[in-house]
């Protein structure tokens, strides 16, 4: 039974995928009581992409997200010295996604599942009608748009908090379906201190500088080479994108690398076998995690339970200018959503020529080079990826 929930974990691995963590021991039936459900993911509609409509649905395809949040899941405040550990600043800022990324479980247990970063600074269409500007504003657009007509509708805070987080929520969809072509059949949302929580529980994690850095944004200082980290030093190193060559996208390259370790740790450290480790993500992730309201757990862990690939390998969708300047947002990344589909149905399909292959059989986590960076650049260092 331990087998098959690492191989969901592995599955599953994002910002938001320590989320997932969770759904292993989701057979033990210790959790999925307390976990907060929301009613995000609507029925198909003729007007979703074709490709998004052909998949068959026995595919799995899912929406992890990490929310830069000063709250709880059940919309309590955090306490201020936990925010001032997480140097969370103010809370302006605190609907963004600061970390999206699209997971696909294949039907085939022969294939292996992918997982796709979507760059929060990348410049699209956000749906809903609210124009084109940059991804990580699509929940905080349809949040307060849907905050507003309920005021003015007469409905009482606390009806205004929840249904504008769920309609946030569903405009984050609509818009990462929209831009890859694909329906996405699940949503698991975490935030900051949660994700800081659940590196603890799980002993830290293994990565891997190839510079050392000093970044008094974030509080990332860290020296080069191999290194264990965890809680408010994890959440540095997956935030930090002040004084990186690539800025956002040297960003999402950290946070594959990360992910990439969660795995390695999850499987090497005896995080599965412990009853103190267990116990400890399971209460951090009661705290922290939201997934949609249909989401069949049990019935997920079976599906990847099939799956005979070791591994999960990342990606990241096809960027153009790292610094697109736009009318009202600023510098921003920009996309070409036909290139961004075409990019995501050739991943369905088969790894595009570039993609980094690990050994059948390894269990290795494999991420794909950015475009940006040099074909030299060391990309592993046993088994972790190296990163700037």
């Amino acid at each position: 039974m331990l087998v098959w929930a690492g191989r969901a974990l592995v599955a599953l691995v994002s910002a938001a995928v320590l989320a997932t963590i969770g759904f292993g021991w989701y057979t033990y039936r210790t959790a999925e009581g307390d976990v907060v459900r929301d009613d995000v993911i609507t029925a198909a509609d003729p007007a979703d992409p074709p490709s998004a409509r052909d998949l068959p649905r026995t595919e799995q395809t899912i929406l992890l997200v990490g929310l830069d949040s000063r709250s709880d899941t059940q919309g309590n405040p955090l306490p201020q010295d936990v925010l001032d550990e997480l140097r969370a600043g103010e809370a302006s800022g605190e609907q963004n996604t600061d970390t999206m990324m699209v997971v696909h479980l294949p039907a085939d247990p022969e294939k292996k599942a992918f997982a796709v970063s979507l760059p929060r600074d990348s410049y699209v269409d956000i749906a809903g009608g609210f124009g084109t500007h940059k991804l990580n504003s699509a929940y905080a657009r349809g949040k307060n748009a849907a905050a507003s007509r309920l005021r003015g509708e007469g409905a009482d805070d606390a009806a205004v908090e929840r249904e504008s987080t769920t309609e946030g929520r569903r405009t984050l969809i609509a818009t990462v379906s929209a831009l890859t072509g694909l329906r996405i059949d699940h949503y698991a949302e975490i935030n900051l201190f949660g994700f800081s929580e659940i590196t603890k529980a799980v002993g830290g994690v293994p990565v891997c500088l190839n510079e050392p850095v000093d970044d008094s944004y974030s509080g990332a200082v860290f020296p080069a080479g191999q290194q264990t980290l965890q809680g408010v030093d994890a959440l540095k190193f997956v935030r930090q994108r002040h004084g990186l060559q690539n800025g956002d996208l040297d960003r999402v390259r950290r946070q594959q690398a990360f992910l990439a370790g969660v795995a390695n740790q999850l499987f090497s450290s005896g995080t599965l076998t412990s009853p103190t480790r267990i116990s400890a993500l399971v209460d951090a992730l009661t705290k922290s995690v939201v997934l949609d309201k249909n989401w069949d757990l049990m019935s997920f862990a079976a599906q990847v339970s099939t799956l005979t690939g070791d591994h999960i390998e990342f990606s990241t969708i096809p960027t153009g200018s790292i610094d697109l300047q736009t009318p009202s947002d600023g510098s921003a990344v920009e996309v070409d959503p036909e290139q961004v589909r075409a990019y995501v149905r050739t991943v369905l399909t088969g790894p595009p020529p570039s993609s980094q292959t690990s050994p059948a059989g390894t269990g290795e986590v494999v991420v794909r080079k950015l475009a940006q960076e040099s074909p030299d650049q060391p990309i592993t260092a046993g088994g972790i990826p190296c990163v700037n």
